[in-house]
């Protein structure tokens, strides 16, 4: 058998098996009321990081993390339309694309079902993606329950991304756009909001590179967490929706784009996109430098630790 052959029966079977469930929720839903209005759990797993579970629900399969209150999804894919995007936090996080609207290199932090990275290697012709991602059953779940695969152009590192950071500096990376999404719902590491982290982040960008950090639209940390992408990054834009309780930061390594530079590209983008269900047209008006938090905040550090003043404030 030549080398790559049983990962290529690998890759078949685990396809089949993500066909085989979306065939299994559209006959649910063709079968009545009462069917269509189970959920079932196709996996369970008690991971290093997290309890994450499969679940089936009646027009979509999602990926669950537990956290304090319960378990909160943290990915689901619409079986009847795959590629449209489920949560309005992933659309928002496409902004991006106004800010580097033809990015050759991305590092992604944080994998969940894989929407993000996906996306983006069907959107973007010739773009390398490094995916890194500490949990290897995250990893596992997503090829399985989410069609997630790695080709030539996407591969998943396995490791926690401040120390991929920090090797990747080493080594003279540089990438066009990252995008920090290891939000868990309530909860996003320590390590990865503070001013040390965001300057080795800054580091892999190319001078006119784009960071995109999916993060909470209210918080005790807010003011802090906003003073510190401000004191790295200097003004940058907030991008908050009525209709999510998630807000996405989006800086760069230079100066940000005009309203006309960012409407130029959310036309260029806006017939790609559809297929996503991303309103891109409509987000450049969204995009505020206000500063909308409390100024004596300062910034998060690896000392001044957001661990230190949420204990601190109970």
């Amino acid at each position: 058998m030549v080398p790559w052959a049983s990962d290529a029966a690998a890759s078949t079977v685990m396809h089949e098996r993500f066909i085989a469930g979306l065939v299994a929720l559209l006959l649910c839903g063709l079968t009545g009321t009462a069917l269509a209005a189970d959920r079932q759990v196709l996996h369970k797993e008690q991971s290093l990081y997290h309890t994450i579970m499969i679940v089936s629900e009646p027009s979509r399969v999602c990926m669950q993390f537990s956290v304090r209150d319960g378990s909160r999804n943290q990915s689901c894919i619409n079986p009847r339309h795959p590629k449209r995007m489920v949560f309005g936090y992933t659309r928002m996080m496409m902004a991006a694309l106004l800010l580097a609207p033809e990015p050759q290199a991305v590092l992604v932090a944080g994998l969940g079902g894989g929407t993000l990275p996906t996306a983006l290697a069907e959107l973007v012709s010739d773009v390398r993606i490094d995916v890194v991602e500490i949990d290897q059953a995250v990893v596992d779940a997503a090829r399985e329950f989410f069609d997630f695969k790695e080709t030539e152009r996407m591969r998943v590192h396995i490791r926690d991304a401040r120390v991929f950071a920090k090797r990747a500096l080493q080594r003279g990376r540089q990438y066009d756009l990252i995008i920090l999404d290891a939000y868990s719902g309530d909860y996003i590491p320590e390590h990865l909001m503070t001013a040390e982290f965001l300057e080795e982040v800054r580091g892999l960008l190319t001078p006119d590179g784009v960071v995109a950090a999916n993060t909470f639209a209210t918080s005790r940390l807010y003011g802090y967490e906003s003073a510190t992408y401000r004191s790295v990054f200097g003004e940058f834009f907030n991008f908050k929706l009525r209709t999510s309780n998630n807000r996405v930061i989006l800086a760069t390594n230079g100066p940000l784009p005009t309203q006309a530079e960012l409407h130029a590209n959310a036309r260029a983008w806006r017939k790609a996109l559809a297929p996503y269900d991303v309103p891109i047209a409509s987000y450049p008006r969204r995009l505020s430098t206000k500063l909308d938090w409390d100024l004596s905040k300062r910034p998060l550090t690896d000392q001044y630790s957001p661990a230190n003043l949420l204990q601190r404030s109970r």
